[in-house]
Parts: C-alpha cells; sequence; structure tokens
C-alpha cells in the first residue's frame, strides 16, 4: 500500500486540493491484480490548508471485466485481458464524484481489445468504490480529530513521536529479531528455494547483517512467465514485510519500518518482477504463496502450508434473484491445510498466509446461484504425517443446475507442501470434472492446476486442496 500511495504523491504532489480522492490498480502504480482497486485521499491541515497525510482503502472488486468477460480468466497472458487497469485516475475532484469517467475506465476501455469486455457489474462497482471512498473520509476524520486533541507538533513535526515512533518501534523490532538470528548462524547466509506447478523456480538467499540489516536477494529466480503467474514488486514485498510479523515474537503494527533495514535484490524482468504488460492475476493469490514458502523454509521456521488460493469462480447469463436480470460473476478461494511447526500441529480447513477470506455460506450460494454444493468436508489423511501433523486440506463439490463457466487458478497440483525436520509432504490437491456420459455414466477428467471450463446442468466440479506438511520424523519412525 505504501507504494501505491507514494506513486501518486510523486505524480500529483501539490495540485491536489481538498475534495479530490485518487484511483488506481495498475502494478507499476504499486498495485497487485487489476481486482484490487486502491482508492487515494490527500488529508490536508484545515488551517494552513497543507497536504500532510493520506488515507487509503484497497478493496478487491470481483468484475472489472477481462477476456472472454472473465476477471481473472485462468487463460490470460496479457495485462490487457484482465479487465480495467487505472495507473492514476481523479475519481473525485472537489467533492464530485466522477462517474462518467470511471464508467468508461470499467466499462468502454476493457472493450476496445480483442475478445475483451467491460465489466457486467457496474452498479455493483460504484457501490464498492463509494464505500471506499466513505472509509477513507473517516480516515481522514479520526486524523483531523487526532490533530485537533493532540496538535500538529506532537503528531507529525517532533521528532521520535506519533507517526516517527510508530515506524521506528516496528524497525527495532525486526532489528532485534535479526540480530539474534545472525548470531546463531555466526555470518552464514540463509538459502531456500521452491518452484511453481509450472516449473519456474524462486529462489532466495538471505544475507543478515549484526547490526541487524538483511538483504533479500532473488537472483536466479525464474524469468517473467507467459501466464498470470508473474507477481509485481509489490507482492514480493508484502510476502517478506509478512513473514518478519510472523518470525518476530512481538505484537508490532504493520507499516512500512517493518522493511526499513532490508534490501530486496530483485532482478528485473524475473516472474518477481515482470514487465508492465506481463498478466498478474495469480501473482497475487498463488505466486504471493510460494514467495512465503521459500522465506519461511529459509528460516526454517515450519513446514510448507497448502501453497495456494485455490481461486475458483464461476459465470453465467442471469442472477436468479427476480426481476434483476443482470449477468453474475462468482468468486472464492478455498481453504486447505497449514504446516507444522516445532511443537504444534498444523490447522486443517483454513486459510494461511497470504489469503485471509471468508468462505460464502452454502445457503446464500445456493440461493443466489444456480449450483449445489454437494459437499464440503475435511479431506483426511492429506495433512504430512510428522512428530507434528499438517493440517488437512478440505473437499469441495459443485454441481450446476445450469450451465455455466468455470475459471480456476491453483497451486500445489503438482508438487506438494514440503514437510521439515523428517516431516513427510502434505497431499498436492486436484481439480477433477465430473462430465455426464452416455448410459448414465460418469467421466472424471483432471483439470490440472488451471484451465476455463464449461459445465453442463448436472455436472460436477471437484477440488480437492492441499495438506500442511509434517514436522519432525514420525512416532514410529523416531528410532531410526
Amino acid at each position: 500500500m505504501a507504494y501505491a500511495v507514494k506513486y501518486q504523491h510523486e505524480l500529483y504532489g501539490s495540485s491536489l486540493k481538498p475534495g479530490d480522492v485518487l484511483v488506481s490498480n495498475h502494478p507499476i502504480a504499486g498495485g497487485t491484480h487489476l481486482p484490487d482497486i486502491t482508492v487515494i485521499t490527500p488529508v490536508f491541515d484545515t488551517t494552513t490548508n497543507q497536504l500532510i497525510f493520506y488515507t487509503a482503502s484497497r478493496g478487491h472488486h470481483r468484475d472489472i471485466g477481462g477476456f472472454q468477460g472473465i476477471s481473472g480468466n485462468a487463460n490470460a497472458t496479457e495485462l490487457y485481458q484482465e479487465g480495467a487497469s487505472i495507473i492514476s485516475f481523479k475519481l473525485v475532484s472537489h467533492g464530485q464524484f466522477d462517474e462518467e469517467g470511471i464508467r468508461k475506465i470499467l466499462v468502454d476501455e476493457p472493450a476496445q481489445y480483442p475478445n475483451c469486455v467491460g465489466t457486467a457489474s457496474l452498479h455493483d462497482d460504484l457501490s464498492d468504490l463509494r464505500a471506499q471512498v466513505a472509509a477513507n473520509a473517516k480516515g481522514s476524520a479520526l486524523i483531523q480529530g487526532l490533530f485537533e486533541e493532540y496538535g500538529r507538533e506532537v503528531v507529525q513535526v517532533t521528532p521520535k513521536f506519533y507517526m516517527d515512533r510508530i515506524q521506528e518501534n516496528a524497525e527495532i523490532a525486526v532489528r532485534k529479531f535479526l540480530k539474534q538470528t545472525s548470531e546463531k548462524l555466526g555470518g552464514r547466509a540463509l538459502s531456500a528455494a521452491d518452484s511453481l506447478d509450472n516449473g519456474t523456480r524462486i529462489r532466495l538467499e538471505i544475507r543478515i547483517n549484526p547490526d541487524g540489516s538483511a538483504t533479500f536477494d532473488f537472483t536466479g529466480t525464474g524469468s517473467e512467465v507467459m501466464g498470470n503467474n508473474n507477481a509485481p514488486k509489490s507482492i514480493c514485498l508484502s510476502a517478506i514485510i509478512y513473514c518478519l510479523r510472523c518470525l518476530i515474537n512481538e505484537d508490532i503494527p504493520l507499516n512500512q519500518g517493518c522493511l526499513s533495514s532490508i534490501e530486496v535484490i530483485n532482478p528485473e524482468g524475473s516472474i518477481l518482477n515482470p514487465s508492465d504488460q506481463a498478466a498478474v492475476y495469480a501473482g497475487n493469490t498463488q505466486t504471493s504463496q510460494r514467495v512465503v514458502d521459500v522465506i519461511l523454509k529459509a528460516f526454517e521456521a515450519c513446514a510448507a502450508s497448502q501453497g495456494c488460493m485455490n481461486s475458483v469462480g464461476f459465470f453465467g447469463g442471469r442472477d436468479r434473484e427476480p426481476g434483476s436480470g443482470y449477468k453474475f460473476a462468482y468468486g472464492e478461494t478455498i481453504c486447505g491445510g497449514s504446516g507444522a511447526g516445532p511443537g504444534w500441529d498444523g490447522s486443517s480447513a483454513v486459510h494461511c498466509h497470504m489469503t485471509n477470506t471468508r468462505i460464502s455460506d452454502v445457503e446464500i450460494m445456493e440461493k443466489r446461484y444456480p449450483i449445489v454444493l454437494r459437499d464440503f468436508s475435511l479431506r483426511r489423511g492429506s495433512g504430512g504425517r510428522g512428530a507434528y501433523r499438517g493440517g488437512d486440506g478440505v473437499v469441495r463439490v459443485i454441481e450446476c443446475r445450469e450451465p455455466l463457466t468455470f475459471s480456476m487458478i491453483s497451486e500445489r497440483r503438482v508438487s506438494q507442501p514440503y514437510g521439515m525436520h523428517g516431516g513427510h509432504d502434505g497431499a498436492s490437491g486436484e481439480n477433477l470434472i465430473v462430465r455426464r456420459a452416455e448410459g448414465g455414466k460418469r467421466r472424471v477428467v483432471s483439470l490440472g492446476p488451471r484451465g476455463l471450463v464449461r459445465l453442463e446442468s448436472g455436472e460436477q466440479f471437484i477440488i480437492r486442496t492441499p495438506g500442511g506438511g509434517g514436522w519432525g520424523a514420525p512416532v514410529e519412525n523416531a528410532a531410526s
């Protein structure tokens, strides 16, 4: 988020006025993937009219158009195929919401490319953007209240007060952890590597200095890929912050101070620093998880969790709500097993690491969409065995009640979530299509890690998510 705000600040600078609100989602402007739209509001000193802060909110918008009418299309290979892209746009100017301008961006601009269309859910997109503007306004009011109560000198100007202190506390905590790690290592570097299911390698070497600074060097990581597993630089930085906060045994605030002592080497043109034309949807949902796996593996912190978000969406003709009559798009991420660690078992059926979404209630899904959820249960035994077991994944079976198009993007369908210190790997996941065949028979077809598929009424989509890796040798093998 910090890089998204910084980009807009450098672009507009002092030209912003009270009542202005900016919007952006492009990877070169600090974005993650295109559905994650960031709304940024400048905050001004009410007495001097000087720009003093920004408030920002980032929300995931399910439908922003795209290739074949599907945002997050599994077959996208270029950024333009993933929907509306916004480097910068003044959504609100002098207090006036520019509905026509943002409508053109969301509806008209994606449709200028071959086989692409704009959003079919403009009403939802506009409502969500207005909600983000309102959230920012609330944040701005709270900042103004802070200034009124304590004064600008205390909050912002005087060294080592409020804003400086919050970031400094985060930096101190990170440096303390890294100093302790450096002492244990005796100057030795940490390293780890892992692969995506397409074979792309992610390599990392961590060099920690005695003063608690460190270099995270991703040299040797594979090139930008023909597909949407590319991850913008912001994803890699988010993964590093997340892992450091997990490794530090202190409750520290989330802010840029976590990275103050960190240098990141991320070769240009790699899957973690791709070109500005690269498709990036799955970089946010899948590749981010592998970056976390590699970092935690380097620190030997715990076994791997399921390692993906199991992103599934389906799309159809008309909403089943009476009288609504608009095309619908539904998406969800599905839980799996988390990795075990030194002293704990992994958890089953949870989101872990770079995903934290709750799954939709079955009753709401079945009421709103033409599907029946035939099964949603634990995938028993999918967690890796060990002195501490990895958590189990889940089984989710979606049956169509009318023709639907499904898009599936996942990982760990080829590789398995690694165990550590003698613990067994977790089971890899599976994506299966159940087709109807002659004579009432069923034909089960593997979709692989990703794909776009049309299912007819009565056909099923089965998702079996990965289990987490185990930690330590299983008890029966301890003697050997």
